[in-house]
């Protein structure tokens, strides 16, 4: 069996088509509320690689330092907007969705603060990076940088 540490030359066809996807979805919505997505998700799923990447995205992208530290609690961090809590909340829900359904007052905020299509968008990214986060812990990858590299044992 041959161990997979990059994905794009294991399979060049899908992973062309999951990226035009990713990055469809990506721009779809704000930067900053994109990052914050791909952040939140990342530490629920426990993804290294993705909390790295994502976290140095936002920064390059404005993002302070407070506000990424503190996506960990979210709920009690008063530094976020109401769009930002209605996203936030509504990736905890999909990414949560083993831990029962809660859905319902995240989908109340949802509505209050997004488009019947920027929710449609929305939960594509949301979708997108929990895919991410399962391709790079399922497969211990690495990026820093450049090209993916396998995380050492």
């Amino acid at each position: 069996m041959t161990k997979v540490t990059d994905p794009f030359a294991a399979s060049p066809q899908l992973m062309k088509q999951w990226m035009a996807v990713s990055l469809a979805a990506e721009k779809s919505l704000e930067k900053s509320l994109i990052e914050l997505v791909k952040i939140r998700a990342s530490i629920l799923n426990g993804c290294a690689n993705c909390i790295n990447m994502h976290t140095a995205d936002a920064r390059a992208a404005g993002e302070t330092e407070q506000r990424i530290y503190l996506l960990a609690a979210w709920r009690d961090a008063p530094v976020f907007t109401p769009r930002e809590r209605a996203a936030l909340a509504w990736t905890d829900a999909l990414t949560r969705l083993s831990q029962g359904h809660t859905q319902d007052e995240a989908r109340a905020a949802l509505d209050a603060h997004f488009t019947a299509e920027e929710q449609m968008n929305l939960t594509v990214m949301i979708n997108v990076i929990n895919g991410w986060n399962r391709i790079a812990v399922g497969f211990g990858l690495w990026y820093e940088g450049g090209a993916p590299a396998a995380k050492a044992a």
